[in-house]
């Protein structure tokens, strides 16, 4: 993209076109990774803003936009939401108190406005200082007798500070089967690998990938980045044996699903065996058939009235979702393919069509239910295991614009665009991610209560919650339909406000945040999570002195932040172990994806290695009796980070890459069972036996079994021998170098 002249973009004058945009949150020109200013094409600027709602393909429309926009502004009591921060117990002492403004808002009101607050829990205020964390209503009555009323959003100041520090795994779930799968991890051996490392290994956590529901029938991309929906899991993690129904069978149901059954087990077999990759679409069909079946089973009078009030608590979103699978299933996955009268949710044809399918949408909601009820047990099982956090859900940073979000939350996002990053020195073309972006005017129309209803799903059975490129809460890159993502623009959304709905839902849930904050980060965000009580994300390959645009060697580990999750890689970057050994390079030469001649790729990847381990030679970390692997998570140890991730196939050697971004057709993406270095698949019923999982589990934690200080779970009785083994690890675990 080249530096438009004054006098680009035709009959649309640059200065009225650059006004527009800006009123309206759309960048002009941007900086890029490397601070070079870049401006934008008018024609993307017409593009996005046509988005937006507002008509600028000529200078005359352009011109009354604006004009509309000022008066607009003008005219008004109050914006279209109202953001305050409130402070919350258990928060640092040093939050700033609630500002003596009227409500403790700064907004400009009429002078003897009448001002008043419809709390979220029914009633009125008059009080800023009293208003509790909620989504409520503020209403103004000026002299001159105009009355306006919009959303009032009070957000905590700060996040309570969290608890000790603490360590867990990284996984993606369908990679960690168990001989129990239907090939593929659910839910049930999340439980299970939680419940193990919590007790045996004393983790804190297991963060893990999207579990969001995805697109049915084919799935040509099987990212889970690229969900049908963020609010809702998928049930293909569903243990379909944990269902309670399933235990009342009828004989004929009960033959019919035990066939479905052992081809499960055949396909969970050949994964393990190494003989076949990961098929999501095999165990999709194949659970879904069954819980056909098994759904069949009426449910006992208590079990239906969880089941109504899981309904209830959903309302109208959940109605959406499973009133969008049963048109999918008649009319397929691409809703704006289906018939004209069926592409609106509110259409008088959706309405009759959920009456006409009913029994399919009934069938929707009840997958969405028992999902629900697995994730929680999984989460039981972390909390009764003494982790204090459990469970690290991920939201995905959009949705696929022909799913279930995107049908049921149109209003709300910007048609004809694209979510995606500026060129930049890991992408020279920019990237495009196919997922259309919230609108922020219908975001703030709406008072956010569409976002914050996706978090409350994503914390609902959570310790934390892991956002994928939080810098996107602050702003995005939107790429017009059609084009490449080179003529793209950024779009502001109002960060006080974003932030500021994710930290009400997480201190609602307890929870804490933790921002995927890797590449290019706008200035202030890093600071305005830190202030706000969230996490960072940290990873070693990007940590330099200079930063990674001017690297100057490795940044030692006490200069790393602590409001971060720390890790040494990524689902998207090499394992450990390919990294030390160069194999990512080979890969990537196997495949053809060298930007450079493969000699300076190898040596310029073994000078990065070889810095880091000179550095942990200087800090005393190398020789290690353990391996440069067990080196490099000591080094992580001694940075001040308050979460520390190890990425589970680091711990058993794996050498191959979940995801290399970019091969979809080339690379076994969100395929691959975690393997050991050979690539022999690794259930999760060797784990425990694992030399290296347990040499890493000592780098961060004594091998506490069941910690003195943690309340036991109720079903919890420990023996007199269990007691002492805890005792006798303990000690041991202090007398290792590098424990944290």
């Amino acid at each position: 993209m080249t530096r438009n002249s004054p006098g680009a973009g035709g009959p649309r004058g640059t200065d009225t076109l650059t006004a527009l945009a800006r009123a309206h949150g759309v960048a002009s020109t941007y900086a890029t990774d490397r601070g070079h200013r870049v401006d934008v094409s008018p024609d993307t600027l017409v593009a996005v803003l046509a988005a937006c709602g507002v008509d600028a393909s000529t200078e005359a429309r352009a011109r009354a936009a604006l004009t509309a926009h000022r008066q607009e502004r003008a005219g008004r009591l109050l914006p279209p939401c109202v953001v305050m921060r409130v402070p919350v117990a258990g928060a640092p002492n040093d939050a700033p108190a609630v500002p003596a403004i009227p409500l403790g808002l700064p907004l400009d009101l009429p002078q003897g406005a009448d001002v008043h607050v419809r709390l979220e829990s029914g009633g009125t205020t008059d009080l800023a200082p009293a208003l509790p964390p909620g989504h409520h209503t503020l209403h103004v009555r000026a002299p001159d007798g105009r009355q306006s009323h919009a959303p009032l959003l009070a957000v905590p100041d700060r996040l309570p500070a969290p608890p000790d520090r603490t360590w867990g795994f990284l996984i993606q779930l369908y990679s960690v089967l168990s001989r129990r799968s239907w090939g593929m991890g659910d839910l049930g051996d999340l439980a299970e690998l939680a419940a193990w490392s919590g007790r045996a290994l004393g983790a804190g956590f297991v963060q893990l990938g999207p579990l969001h529901a995805m697109e049915p029938g084919p799935l040509p991309d099987p990212s889970p980045y690229r969900p049908s929906s963020r609010r809702f899991a998928d049930p293909m993690h569903v243990r379909v044996e944990a269902v309670p129904e399933y235990a009342y069978l009828d004989p004929a149901a009960r033959a019919a699903v035990d066939r479905l059954v052992a081809r499960a087990r055949q396909l969970n077999d050949a994964v393990l065996d190494g003989s076949s990759l990961i098929d999501r679409e095999a165990v999709r069909d194949l659970k879904h058939r069954a819980l056909r079946a098994v759904h069949n089973v009426p449910l006992s009078p208590g079990r239906a009235a969880a089941f109504a009030a899981f309904v209830g608590r959903e309302g109208q979103g959940l109605t959406d979702h499973a009133t969008w699978c049963a048109l999918a299933d008649v009319h397929g996955g691409a809703w704006r393919s289906w018939p004209a009268e069926l592409r609106d949710p509110r259409s008088p044809a959706v309405a009759r069509a959920r009456q006409e399918l009913a029994g399919a949408v009934d069938h929707h909601r009840w997958l969405a239910w028992i999902t629900d009820e697995q994730l929680a047990a999984a989460q039981a099982a972390a909390v009764g295991a003494g982790m204090p956090v459990g469970l690290v859900h991920d939201l995905a940073v959009g949705v696929a614009p022909e799913g279930a979000d995107a049908w049921a939350l149109q209003r709300c996002l910007a048609t004809g665009m694209s979510v995606g990053a500026p060129p930049d020195d890991f992408n020279r073309r920019g990237q495009d991610w196919g997922q259309p972006p919230w609108r922020p005017d219908a975001l703030a129309a709406e008072g956010y209560r569409p976002f914050a209803e996706l978090l409350r799903s994503g914390l609902r059975h959570a310790g934390a919650l892991r956002v994928d490129h939080v810098m996107g809460l602050s702003r995005l890159w939107w790429v017009p339909e059609g084009r490449p993502p080179t003529e793209g623009t950024y779009v502001g959304y109002d960060r006080d406000a974003m932030l500021g709905v994710l930290a009400l839902e997480a201190y609602r849930a307890g929870a804490r945040v933790i921002g995927e904050d890797l590449g290019t980060v706008e200035e202030g965000m890093r600071e305005e999570l830190a202030a706000r009580g969230m996490l960072g994300t940290s990873v070693q390959r990007f940590e330099y002195l200079g930063g990674s645009a001017g690297r100057q060697g490795p940044l030692p580990p006490d200069q790393w932040r602590a409001d971060c999750l720390a890790t040494l890689t990524t689902h998207d970057l090499p394992t450990t172990a390919a990294w030390l050994s160069g194999e990512h390079v080979d890969l990537r030469a196997r495949l053809g994806l060298l930007t450079r001649p493969e000699a300076e790729e190898k040596a310029a990847a073994a000078a990065e290695r070889d810095g880091w381990l000179a550095e942990l030679a200087r800090l005393g970390l190398l020789p290690d009796p353990d391996g440069e692997v067990a080196a490099l998570h000591r080094f992580l140890c001694r940075t001040p980070a308050r979460m520390l991730g190890v990425w589970l196939p680091d711990a058993t050697g794996d050498r191959r890459p979940q995801n290399l971004p970019g091969t979809a057709t080339v690379h076994p993406n969100w395929r691959l069972p975690v393997a050991d270095a050979r690539g022999r698949p690794v259930p999760l019923e060797e784990l425990p036996a694992s030399t290296l999982v347990r040499i890493l589990a000592d780098v961060f934690a004594p091998r506490t079994r069941l910690p003195r200080n943690r309340p036991r779970h109720p079903n919890e009785h420990p023996t007199h021998d269990t007691e002492n083994v805890n005792e006798n690890d303990t000690k041991e675990s202090h007398g290792r170098p590098g424990s944290c």
